[in-house]
Order: C-alpha cells, then sequence, then structure tokens
C-alpha cells in the first residue's frame, strides 16, 4: 500500500468519524457529543493545515459551527440552507439519510417539514432494542 493510499483511507475515515458524530450530536443534543465533533473537526483541520500555509485550514470547524447551531436552532433563518447544505456535501448515503430522517426533513420537496428537535420526547429512544 501506497502513502497515497494510506493517507486518503486515514482521511475518509476520519471525515466519516466526523459525520458520524455530528448525526450523534443531532440526534442527543448532548454537550459532550458537540464536543467530539469539535474534537473531530479539529483533527481533519490539523490535517489540512500541514498543506494550505500559515492560515490554516478552518473548514470542517467552521461546518461543524454551522450545522451544530443549525441543529440546536432550527427554526432561526438560515438553519434549513446550512442543513441543506450539510446534506449536499454528504457523499455516503446511508449517512444522508440518518439525518434527513433524524431531521426530519423532506429531500423531495423544496420547503423542508422540520420540527424542533428539542420538542420531541426520546422516552421510546431504546424501545424494541434488546437488553
Amino acid at each position: 500500500m501506497n502513502v497515497k493510499t494510506e493517507i486518503s483511507d486515514w482521511h475518509s475515515r476520519t471525515v466519516r468519524a466526523w459525520l458520524l458524530a455530528l448525526l450523534r450530536f443531532t440526534t442527543t443534543l448532548d454537550a459532550d457529543d458537540k464536543l467530539a465533533v469539535f474534537a473531530a473537526a479539529a483533527e481533519i483541520d490539523r490535517l489540512g493545515a500541514r498543506h494550505s500555509g500559515p492560515c490554516g485550514f478552518r473548514f470542517f470547524h467552521r461546518t461543524s459551527v454551522e450545522v451544530c447551531a443549525a441543529v440546536e436552532n432550527p427554526r432561526q433563518a438560515g438553519s434549513i440552507a446550512v442543513l441543506r447544505r450539510h446534506l449536499e456535501r454528504i457523499k455516503d448515503e446511508r449517512i444522508k439519510r440518518a439525518f434527513v430522517a433524524v431531521l426530519e426533513l423532506e429531500e423531495a420537496t423544496t420547503k423542508p417539514k422540520i420540527r424542533s428537535i428539542k420538542a420531541r420526547s426520546r422516552d421510546d429512544l431504546w424501545k424494541g432494542l434488546r437488553c
């Protein structure tokens, strides 16, 4: 295996971990999960900074801030656009569908339906799972 392939594989796994951390935060709205999102973003940005020069690469941090804010305040102006933009960037269809389901977005319509995440009950979160 050559170095380029190893870096590409590492980058793909790290981006996937970041997306899954974002999905977890979107589901739980837990502060620890939000910190995990920013930790994953920092790791990816650190690798990008090696190639982008002294200004640094902060795409994943900036995107994490935007997406987390949109998830926490879905009715705020621009939140739907941020969430849609985030969904468009996701290449993994399973992760994309999971985000759509958790956010209760309707993919096919131009006017998305989104309910407040905080308003939903989490009482049946583990319903149907074997103990």
